[in-house]
């Protein structure tokens, strides 16, 4: 069986740095055997730090990070020395992903530029000294703040795709094809249902120069919002995508039937999936004659911009792109 290299989802166990416990120390110097309280504060627990890196686009090293411990502070010392912090850890990750407590489900943390960091776990605070508990009726504190303790728990990293342009449709509408005819991307095509099963990216180099990104999705089927199929592994990488382009075959039985499923999906999964812009493009066209194309034209929903293609002979490619290009930057 293919093994895939993309990675969208990983379980890792966390926990943040302890800080250093401050110091109990007193100052003994040959004139002054009671200078009183110099004991010095703890240093501050190591952070676990979520960093941005747009040369990734899988979680697959992650797979090495089971286990990620930052460093503890160190206690303080004499002579009013604050012990070194902990030495902060570094994941980098993929724009568009999202940090998780396993335990609640709440987001922690979310990278979405290149070069952004989150401290996504905070390290434990240093212990304060005795020096900083010194007061005219107790000039001499036999007493130092412990450092706090980290943080740790079970904590998922969740990658979603980000794309401008979202390719949406049942198992073999013609997605991969029309991803390898508009873009450099070499996706796995056949003639069998869920070719595709992991998120596949793609720049289209348009007019003087520009480009924007589409993603080529695995296929939707009845019932994915409640998880068959693909289901939610799924859906949750459409919620990136400003744009979502509708795949419909011209040789499907019942083309608005088709759409209305793919779109009642959407709903049921997130509501606000039905906020974006929507496209529909109707794929083998080369099959059809005028009069075809206005059958299914009038099928369709009136107020969503249609275009019909081939991605065999190429035909409606261009106009594609522009109608793209247009609703990205309406």
């Amino acid at each position: 069986m293919e093994r895939s290299n993309f990675v969208d989802q990983i379980r890792i166990y966390c926990r943040s740095g302890h800080g250093g416990a401050g110091s109990r120390h007193f100052m003994r110097t040959k004139f002054n055997p009671m200078a009183g309280p110099d004991g010095g504060d703890g240093g501050r627990g190591g952070h676990i730090v979520l960093r941005g890196n747009r040369n990734l686009w899988t979680l697959l090293h992650m797979r090495y990070f089971k286990n990620v411990h930052a460093e503890d502070g160190r206690p303080g010392d004499k002579n009013n020395m604050t012990g070194r912090d902990g030495k902060d850890v570094v994941l980098e990750v993929p724009l568009g992903t999202i940090a998780l407590d396993e335990e609640s489900g709440a987001t922690e943390a979310e990278i979405l530029e290149d070069g952004q960091e989150v401290v996504w776990i905070r390290g434990g605070k240093g212990g304060l000294g005795n020096r900083n508990f010194a007061t005219p009726t107790n000039q001499a504190p036999d007493y130092a703040q412990p450092g706090e303790e980290g943080s740790e728990g079970w904590k998922v990293l969740e990658l979603k795709v980000l794309a401008d342009v979202g390719l949406v449709g049942f198992p073999n509408a013609g997605k991969s094809t029309l991803l390898s005819r508009i873009t450099a991307a070499k996706p796995k095509i056949a003639d069998y249902a869920f070719t595709t099963l992991t998120p596949q990216l793609g720049m289209v180099e348009y007019r003087d120069g520009r480009s924007f990104c589409v993603a080529d999705l695995p296929g939707i089927i009845e019932g994915a919002a409640e998880g068959k199929g693909l289901g939610h592994r799924f859906l949750r990488h459409i919620e990136r995508n400003p744009v979502l382009l509708f795949l419909i075959p011209a040789d499907s039985k019942d083309h608005r039937k088709e759409f209305d499923i793919l779109l009642g999906e959407l709903g049921r999964y997130d509501e606000s999936l039905l906020d974006k812009k929507f496209l529909i493009a109707v794929s083998k066209s080369d099959m059809l004659d005028e009069e075809l194309r206005q059958a299914i034209s009038a099928e369709l929903p009136p107020d969503i911009p249609r275009v019909f293609i081939s991605s065999l002979d190429g035909q409606g490619l261009q106009r594609l792109k522009d109608l793209l290009w247009e609703t990205l930057n309406a």
